[in-house]
């Protein structure tokens, strides 16, 4: 698929006119062509007002409709799989079997929604018929459902450059709500992200929607981020990336005339306690199982081990000596950007004036070691209480790295987990008589995560009806909700209640006769199906 390395706005490209940039290969630090152009503002206003434009016809359509468009999308990306992931490792270093995967995974999160609103129950319908003879006052006819919210402005992350960008979870979502979305493509991968694009885009075209539905602007710095976020006809936003950039749009969103919810996941370091159990079923295996946890994806996954507590023994000795061991031999590992490995030395500098910390040989002792993109694996070591003191210690780190915490015995666990801010996971190693012995610690540690593991390392991230991908702040802005997974959905949609309306005049969903076939609530019970 030939690059333009211009937006899309609606059904059009955009122009020439905005400022330059290139992507840089990882492997090299080279830039790679073409040249890419930052939308406008110009453009990205009309965006918006094409975007409020689809919103009144995109919202209204069926669940077929959304299903068949979704679906569409996903056959696009399985098509052009080999583009996708050709241009990914090239803009991103990451090996082409993951990149392959990724673009499943992506086509696979537009059929699940397509399944999700096909069906049509998401929008969780309520019926409480009229009680006239009620005393001392009639009860009105009140019947309630989830509708779309309106046009989304949507971030790409820059570590996943298909599953959580331009075709990621986000956009999906926001589709299948009912929702126009505006993605700003990360600069960091735009070639990967106009190839996405314009499958999008086809696929708006394919299935006659609005051509609002769907726009992608292209911009390498905060200008075009923060304009989006501030346009009146955005109302909700979408993001996933670092706890400052994260936190700008929070503040954004909060400050317009009229704030909107602004959905960011930003920051977690997703905290493992080891129990005896697992240093029982050896010290060397959990060794080699974290090492392959938090240095996967060069440690760029948002799920990293990034916090490990472990209570003094002879075995946790030998598991701490074997971590060591693997990180120290450990090999260079390429960043996604410069300015990821940049903040990935300076986090880790400050880092080790206050604790130990174990390296794998610099970039520069390794042959083709002089990429700025190269970085070396770091094990830190400190104590639960200088952790108490200082909390910032175990403060996520974008990179191959992770912090052992060592503390007096498994009873300093529960002051460990209650001194925890909030994270995406929480992971448990041990056994079943280790799980029956820490019911309080799980009970702590499931009001600090959105995900409690049990026997598993937090880095795979499944994409399921169950799966909760959130938590309390700084992991999310929004500790209700979760960015993969069918639930997603609940981010773009509002509850409209529509009373006293004649049967003709109410949304299908809503209708006595149930055409639609949905499940609902009728007097708060569940509806018995019409036979």
């Amino acid at each position: 698929m030939e690059l333009t390395g211009l937006s899309f706005i609606g059904a059009e490209r955009g122009s020439r006119n905005g400022t330059s940039f290139q992507a840089f290969a990882p492997s090299t630090g080279e830039p790679i062509q073409p040249v890419f152009r930052a939308a406008t503002l110009q453009e990205l206003d009309r965006a918006a007002q094409l975007a409020a434009e689809a919103f009144s016809s995109y919202s209204r359509t069926t669940g077929k409709a959304r299903a068949a468009f979704l679906r569409r999308i996903a056959e696009g990306f399985e098509s052009h799989r080999d583009d996708l992931a050709q241009r990914a490792h090239l803009e991103t270093a990451l090996p082409l079997p993951r990149l392959t995967g990724e673009v499943t995974r992506t086509a696979n999160q537009f059929r699940l929604f397509a399944s999700v609103v096909e069906d049509g129950s998401w929008v969780q319908a309520r019926i409480d018929p009229a009680l006239p003879d009620r005393q001392p006052l009639p009860r009105p006819d009140l019947r309630a459902m989830l509708r779309p919210l309106g046009p989304v402005a949507v971030f790409g992350a820059s570590n996943f450059p298909l599953a959580f960008s331009v075709g990621g979870g986000d956009t999906a979502s926001v589709l299948a709500a009912g929702c126009p979305v505006i993605v700003k493509a990360h600069a960091a991968h735009p070639g990967t992200g106009e190839i996405a694009g314009r499958i999008i885009a086809d696929a708006v075209a394919a299935e006659s929607l609005p051509p609002g539905t769907f726009s992608m602007l292209f911009g390498a710095g905060v200008e075009i981020g923060a304009a989006l976020v501030k346009h009146p006809a955005i109302r909700a936003v979408g993001f996933t990336g670092s706890l400052r950039a994260g936190r700008a749009l929070m503040d954004a969103a909060a400050d317009r005339p009229e704030p909107i919810p602004c959905f960011t996941e930003m920051s977690s370091g997703n905290p493992v306690f080891i129990l005896p159990g697992a240093l029982r079923k050896g010290p060397a295996a959990l060794a080699q199982g974290l090492f392959g946890s938090f240095t996967l994806g060069a440690g760029q996954f948002c799920t990293k081990p990034g916090a490990v507590f472990v209570a003094e023994s002879p075995q946790a000795l030998k598991f701490r000596e074997e971590l060591e061991l693997l990180v120290k031999q450990a090999q260079p590992f390429t960043l996604l950007t410069g300015g990821i490995a940049r903040e990935y030395d300076r986090a880790s500098i400050a880092r080790a004036a206050h604790v130990s910390v174990v390296e794998s040989p610099s970039p520069s002792e390794q042959e083709n070691g002089s990429s700025p993109f190269r970085a070396q694996s770091r094990l830190f070591t400190t104590t639960l209480d200088e952790l108490i003191k200082q909390p910032e210690l175990a403060d996520e780190i974008f990179g191959p790295d992770t912090v052992i915490v060592r503390c007096g015995n498994t009873d300093d666990y529960l002051k460990a987990a209650r001194s925890l801010c909030g994270h995406l996971t929480a992971t448990v190693l041990g056994d079943d008589e280790d799980l029956a012995a820490n019911r309080d610690l799980i009970q702590i540690l499931e009001q600090k995560a959105g995900r409690v593991i049990f026997n598993g390392f937090p880095t795979g991230v499944e994409v399921t009806h169950a799966m909760v991908h959130g938590g309390p702040y700084p992991a999310t802005s929004d500790p209700r909700f979760t960015s993969v997974g069918s639930l997603a959905i609940y981010r773009f949609a509002r509850p409209v209640c529509f009373q006293n309306f004649p049967q003709a005049a109410l949304p299908p969903e809503l209708q006595d006769n149930n055409p639609l076939g949905i499940r609902r609530l009728r007097d708060g019970k569940p509806e018995t199906p019409a036979p």
